[in-house]
């Protein structure tokens, strides 16, 4: 029997990315343009290229998924305030690589005011950027700024024909990610979606692990249910890391064989329509815990699982961070894995040796979504509605000498996918379990 479809939530709509657009420009004065430049193609391997993904803040404002394009924003233009150049119409490179939208396409399909093939890119730019004062780009975009820098040669010239100075530029991802960070309904639902393609694929995972197999068969299982429910593939390199090797944070080789009395660490994702899913859970390749991978487990869960319930507006991640650290920090000590009290550990820092990083990112159309997580330098960024972020400690204790046998090379991470609410947070992953008794009940099911 095929494995069941999932009903795929609504695309967001033309409106939606209009909104925004507009949303952007309400922010900026009217002598100023935006320019945006799309992600292009990459090389995988002599005239093959990888998998192609929009550049998510290009996305974010136009719903484009074409490679090679380019947009503007114009703000008190008239009718004209988004413009956008696009890959050229050609049938024969359309008889290979697919039909492509064109300027009538795009605007037709994605509602943006104006649109030109790229080949009339060099005439056309420099004629709408010429009465603009200010340019807002990334910064980080080499293509952008080399426009800014043509612009403002062009500018320079133009000073002897009495048009306006260019001013400069400035930085417009801020404004961008500030936006991104409160996710619409839209949004979430797809992202509600991502994660629950995810939640069956790590299920999945479950039910299939036994001694014998390896650690990319799990991976095949997660991504196969990922591309079998329509997502696009992983949202991120997938980790399957059994014993020892769930130590090692981002492990991505995947090769290993799945060792008879180990735990395994799955860290994986899918994305949906480019929103991420991105879940970790960590289970016995047998379906059974001993009772020293039993007891580190519960010391993680029980500091994820009072994260989780610590999430409301007004609470910073500072705050939960703080609270997770404190509560694994208590746990081994209990498990003679530190010693002394509390406190002491947390301020001279040992703790670190067995957990590294922190507690959550933010999640959206990128797995570390953009947003600033403080306000300044003394300030965290305190959570609001629509803020969608993971929750995700871990213990990872080395195989050294000093470690009791019981718990060397033994690697454990609880993570899940939270909407801030109103009143309160929306777990996005409850879809697949990370209670002991449940992991268990599910694995001997297989």
């Amino acid at each position: 029997m095929l494995p069941e479809l999932l009903p795929r939530p609504s695309a967001i709509g033309v409106a939606e990315y209009r909104r925004r657009r507009d949303a952007l420009m309400a922010q900026l004065p009217n002598n100023a343009a935006v320019i945006l430049v799309g992600a292009g193609l990459m090389t995988r391997s002599r005239d093959s290229e990888f998998a192609f993904r929009q550049n998510s803040d290009f996305y974010y404002l136009t719903g484009i998924r074409e490679p090679n394009a380019l947009l503007l924003l114009l703000p008190g233009k008239a009718g004209n305030e988004s413009v956008v150049f696009c890959q050229d119409r050609d049938p024969t490179l359309e008889a290979w690589t697919g039909r492509r939208l064109g300027a009538a396409g795009v605007i037709s399909e994605h509602g943006i005011d104006q649109a030109f093939e790229n080949a009339d890119r060099d005439e056309r730019l420099p004629e709408l950027l010429a009465e603009r004062e200010l340019l807002y780009l990334p910064l980080d975009s080499a293509e952008a700024v080399a426009i800014a820098e043509d612009a403002l040669m062009s500018a320079q010239a133009g000073l002897r024909r009495g048009k306006p100075p260019l001013k400069g530029w400035l930085d417009v991802s801020p404004l961008i990610h500030a936006m991104r960070l409160i996710k619409s309904e839209a949004e979430i639902a797809l992202l509600r979606h991502a994660a629950l393609i995810s939640a069956r694929a790590h299920r999945r995972a479950m039910q299939v692990s036994r001694p014998g197999l390896s650690e990319y068969q799990l991976q095949a299982e997660l991504e196969h249910e990922f591309v079998w429910q329509g997502a696009s593939g992983p949202a991120y390199s997938t980790i399957v890391g059994s014993g020892a090797n769930a130590c090692v944070l981002h492990y991505i080789e995947n090769s290993a064989p799945l060792a008879d009395e180990s735990l395994v660490l799955i860290d994986a994702g899918a994305e949906f329509d480019l929103y991420a899913g991105d879940i970790t859970r960590t289970f016995p390749v047998t379906g059974q815990f001993s009772d020293a991978q039993r007891a580190l487990y519960q010391v993680v869960l029980t500091a994820q699982e009072k994260a989780v319930n610590a999430i409301r507006p007004g609470v910073s991640l500072a705050d939960i961070h703080t609270g997770v650290v404190h509560d694994l920090t208590a746990g081994l000590i209990a498990l003679g894995l530190l010693d002394g009290e509390v406190q002491a550990r947390i301020d001279d820092e040992s703790y670190r040796r067995f957990y590294l990083h922190s507690t959550s990112h933010w999640l959206g159309l990128d797995v570390h979504d953009v947003g600033a997580y403080r306000l300044d330098e003394q300030t965290p960024q305190p959570l609001m509605a629509g803020m969608v972020l993971t929750v995700e400690p871990g213990l990872y204790i080395p195989s050294d000498n000093d470690i009791p046998a019981a718990f060397r090379g033994i690697g454990i991470r609880i993570e899940d996918n939270v909407v801030v609410t109103s009143d309160g947070h929306e777990v996005l992953t409850v879809d697949v379990p990370k209670q002991v008794n449940e992991i268990e009940a599910l694995m001997a099911k297989s």
